[in-house]
């Protein structure tokens, strides 16, 4: 068993709110009565029995062959997912603002963006500049750093306000969401988070999920920029600077790229985000019933997998994603598995869940150069 990443329950969140909600099985009996269970606990035996499951459904894996193809033809794949599946597929994530708080419009954020605009407007013309080196993704932009006040240095010496022309450029809160689909997760920000200085970026992998998102009625351009971006492509540039975003939110994205890539994206990724930014995350945690049923001939590599559609996909260890954001200079503000099991109550079924939700925030003080 992988130690730590099975570890969860009301035990383990040291006495703070519930997440995940608060509907606890302690009543076998009443396994039925509801449609679902929160942090569900695991004996022995059943994560003995799961671990058996995935090293028997790892003994044969895809060949070569059939592996590049799935890498190369990925956009393919995606495409063919969303042309199939459309709107029909995903549901609008509401629990998004009970497990990330930070996408609502809080005191805390408007207070802070308060301090910064004050401190402008003090300053005045004289708002000292300085050019630095960019990168590709950057556009040779100019940056304004905030004047030294003792109350406001602390929070914010290194955080870099663009003056270069971007999509959102003039928003004061930034939220990306990369791998968003056909916007599950960007609509109900949007409709939920009023915030005038509040913009919105999404990119998927898929130029038909990202078409979907464009033509919806709820798009809204003044407030959204949906793009087509391959997370892995170091080449490729982000249309907005580094150091210019308050949030990134990667759902169940990260797990659907081969493993010995994810580093470098998170590590790129992480440059995006402001000091004091977060990157929230929620994926497949390892032994979810996804992994448990997939059948022999389907694993690529360790924990890492091929479904039916061509689709892929990894489950996760709590460790391993903590050193994907650690590594990426990022620090710890949560790391938890959410084991949960949801009840088919006509076909008396039982299903066991596995998922990973994490937030990690960039250091305030640290080097933007």
């Amino acid at each position: 068993m992988a130690g730590s990443s099975l570890q969860g329950g009301p035990a383990a969140l040291s006495g703070k709110r519930q997440q995940f909600g608060s509907r606890f099985l302690n009543d076998p009996a009443r396994v039925f009565h509801h449609n679902a269970w929160d942090n569900v606990e695991w004996s022995e035996e059943q994560a003995a029995a799961a671990e058996r499951k995935v090293q028997e459904n790892s003994i044969q894996r895809v060949c070569q062959e059939k592996q590049v193809d799935y890498e190369v033809n990925a956009h393919k794949y995606w495409n063919d997912f969303y042309k199939i599946h459309e709107n029909g597929f995903f549901k609008d994530r509401h629990w998004l603002f009970t497990e990330f708080p930070e996408l609502a419009p809080s005191p805390e954020q408007n207070y802070l963006k308060d301090v910064l605009l004050e401190s402008k407007k003090s300053e005045g013309p004289g708002l000292e500049t300085e050019q630095h080196k960019c990168s590709s993704d950057c556009l040779g932009h100019t940056t304004q750093m905030p004047p030294v006040e003792e109350n406001v240095t602390q929070k914010f010496s290194h955080l870099e306000v663009c003056a270069h022309e971007f999509p959102g450029s003039s928003a004061t809160y930034r939220i990306l969401e990369v791998g968003c689909g056909v916007g599950n997760t960007v609509f109900p920000i949007l409709q939920t988070n009023n915030d005038p200085g509040l913009f919105v970026y999404c990119c998927d992998f898929s130029s038909t999920a990202i078409e979907l998102v464009q033509t919806n009625a709820d798009y809204d351009p003044s407030r959204c920029f949906a793009f087509v971006h391959d997370l892995c492509d170091e080449e490729q540039s982000y249309p907005m600077p580094w150091n210019s975003l308050d949030i990134i939110i990667l759902i169940f994205v990260l797990s659907a790229i081969v493993p010995d890539k994810m580093q470098k994206a998170i590590t790129r990724l992480s440059r995006l985000l402001r000091p004091g930014g977060m990157m929230l995350l929620r994926d497949y945690g390892r032994y979810d019933m996804a992994q448990l049923r997939f059948k022999k001939g389907q694993c690529l590599s360790g924990n890492f997998y091929v479904r039916g559609d061509g689709t892929r996909v990894y489950f996760f260890t709590q460790d391993e994603l903590d050193t994907l954001f650690t590594t990426a200079g990022l620090e710890k503000v949560q790391n938890l598995v959410d084991r949960r099991l949801q009840v088919n109550r006509g076909k008396q079924l039982t299903m066991y869940r596995v998922w990973i939700q994490c937030k990690y925030r960039k250091p305030l003080l640290c080097n933007t150069s």
